[in-house]
């Protein structure tokens, strides 16, 4: 039996509504302008420094996976800055989507020099960390300024490279370290951050940094105003000339382990500023 027209005109009718809705939905994947609701949340990548490990971010890691962010923790190797990029590099390979790098101590050398040229880093968070200049080392940086006194707490030792020969090391005094290093960590858990330290090799400290990534990419820093191995006068004038958003907690160099939560607050605020 044809349509009548009431009927047919009503099928026009409700067809062209149709229409009209299709062509006003956005496209599948997309959000509407000015919201990052649907945007990927970074990676956030941790990286170590010397006399210290990957657990030295246990806290801070608990605290930024309930916030719903996925996080790495890496192994640094400590053996020399342009080896300890290299083999950061090879790990944010592996990393999809945008990344938050964040370094503590030496790790802020390794994270400079990993995120040149790599756009997929969208901010750097230096944790009482070097932020050096092409053409500076670590160890150049921590005798910028007087205060640091970690010198009398390490001592050298040698360790077989792997292309034949020997290097040398340094290990912090299991019992200076908690007075040195983690003043306001609990004796017993100093206790167990010195007998699990991981030793830097003294070209690690000594390496020039080739790439300076802060000049380029959005960088925040926490500066721990009780540190005993970089004095934070040379943190606060690393984190002006690289114009970082700068926070100051009353902290030992363990930063990480004493305050995660002031840590954790620092890195998600570089996070939710660059989504």
């Amino acid at each position: 039996m044809p349509p009548t027209k009431r009927t047919l005109a009503l099928s026009l009718a409700l067809t062209a509504a149709l229409a009209s809705l299709i062509g006003a939905a956005p496209a599948s994947g997309s959000h509407a302008a000015g919201t990052d609701r649907h945007a990927p949340r970074p990676t956030v990548v941790l990286v170590h420094g010397a006399f210290a490990d990957a657990s030295s971010w246990s806290g801070t890691i608990r605290r930024l996976r309930r916030a719903g962010y996925p996080v790495v923790a890496v192994a640094n190797p400590l053996r020399g800055l342009s080896d300890d990029t290299a083999y950061l590099r090879s790990v944010l390979a592996t990393v999809d989507g945008p990344v938050v790098l964040v370094g503590h101590s030496y790790g802020g050398a390794v994270i400079s020099g990993a995120a040149a040229g790599d756009s997929r880093v969208k901010a750097l968070v230096y944790i009482a960390a070097f932020t050096p200049d092409k053409g500076e080392s670590a160890a150049q940086l921590a005798a910028k300024f007087p205060g640091s006194t970690l010198g009398g707490a390490v001592n050298p030792r040698p360790y077989p490279l792997s292309g034949g020969g020997t290097g040398t090391e340094l290990v912090m005094d299991q019992v200076k370290y908690r007075h040195q290093f983690a003043a306001d960590v609990s004796a017993a858990d100093a206790a167990v951050m010195a007998a699990t330290q991981r030793p830097v090799s003294t070209l690690a400290l000594e390496e020039k940094a080739r790439d300076a990534a802060w000049k380029t990419i959005p960088s925040w820093a926490l500066i721990a105003t009780a540190d005993k191995n970089i004095p934070p006068a040379a943190e606060r004038w690393m984190a002006r000339r690289a114009g970082s958003h700068t926070t100051e907690v009353d902290a030992s160099h363990a930063v990480p382990v004493s305050r995660p939560a002031v840590v954790t607050d620092v890195i998600l605020d570089a996070a939710r500023t660059t989504r």
